[in-house]
């Protein structure tokens, strides 16, 4: 499958917390998603709540926009992307990060 990025802008902020509804709208939401062949990754929000940028595995755009009109979420734009880090050209991971992978096991 294919990777998306979908930026969304919330003018009164994205509003999720860990309340009960949430997880309910959240349950709702990944059942919306498959119906359209869609699987959201996680997501990214401003420090404001009012912009999110999420990450989506589907076949198309247009199967991530079906998605959002089903999910009633606007879509600023949609960008297909690929995975780019820097251990993807052989270089070893910083020995901070591996400290914290230690710790975190």
């Amino acid at each position: 499958m294919r990777r998306y990025v979908v930026e969304r802008s919330f003018a009164d902020g994205v509003g999720m917390s860990a309340a009960v509804s949430s997880a309910e709208t959240c349950r709702a939401t990944l059942e919306a998603n498959a119906r359209a062949d869609v699987t959201w990754i996680h997501s990214y929000v401003s420090g404001d709540g009012r912009k999110s940028f999420c990450l989506y595995e589907a076949p198309t755009p247009e199967a991530v926009r079906r998605a959002s009109t089903l999910n009633r979420l606007p879509v600023d734009s949609i960008t297909e992307v690929r995975t780019l880090d820097p251990y993807s050209f052989g270089s070893p991971p910083p020995k901070s990060a591996l400290a914290g992978a230690k710790q975190a096991i």
